[in-house]
């Protein structure tokens, strides 16, 4: 058996270090140097970020399993950050399924070989739409509210001065009956 930790190392008794040739390495090669490198899309290990099924043979693909993925920049960006694509295949069939970052909504969105399955929790974002409409939305409603809060201080006020008025003639009627009737 070898030694587990390499103290020394052997050295032949025709050794010449001058004729060893320095290797390069270059980027993608090695652990550090993001491995798997071809034509510019790299290798990663990934877990499919949500559930899916496969268009041509209906395997559902769930949340959370391991793909060895190629990675490849879009090209695109949202503000400053790069969009990723990443293709993977269907573990039955090896339909090629691709899928990229969605930086805006922190999600990602499925292209091709897959659909996404349903997920109840995030139907209501995808319904509310952009943020330009919803803003819109909540200036028709402040202006809806302050017409509406107008509205009814008009009403109150119409409302109090008219009980002002029959108060006030309550009160006439009253001192009209005092001095026409001064035995009651």
């Amino acid at each position: 058996m070898a030694e587990r930790k390499v103290i020394s190392k052997y050295f032949p008794p025709d050794y010449d270090p001058t004729q060893v040739t320095k290797t390069r390495k270059g980027r993608g090669s090695g652990i550090s140097g993001g491995g798997g490198s071809i034509n510019g899309k790299q290798t990663v290990r990934l877990m499919t970020p949500f559930s899916m099924r496969c268009t041509t043979c209906g395997e559902f693909i769930y949340k959370g399993k391991k793909f060895n993925a190629r990675k490849e920049e879009t090209g695109e960006r949202y503000f400053t950050v790069k969009i990723f694509r990443f293709h993977i295949r269907c573990t039955r069939c090896s339909n090629p399924i691709t899928f990229k970052t969605d930086p805006k909504n922190a999600d990602f969105t499925a292209e091709s070989g897959a659909t996404r399955n349903v997920e109840p929790w995030r139907a209501p974002k995808a319904a509310e739409g952009d943020d330009e409409t919803e803003l819109d939305k909540l200036a028709e409603e402040e202006e809806a509210t302050a017409m509406e809060q107008l509205e009814v201080k008009t009403v109150d006020a119409r409302r109090e001065m008219e009980i002002a008025d029959a108060l006030d003639e309550i009160r006439v009627r009253n001192a009209k009956a005092g001095r026409m009737d001064p035995d009651v």
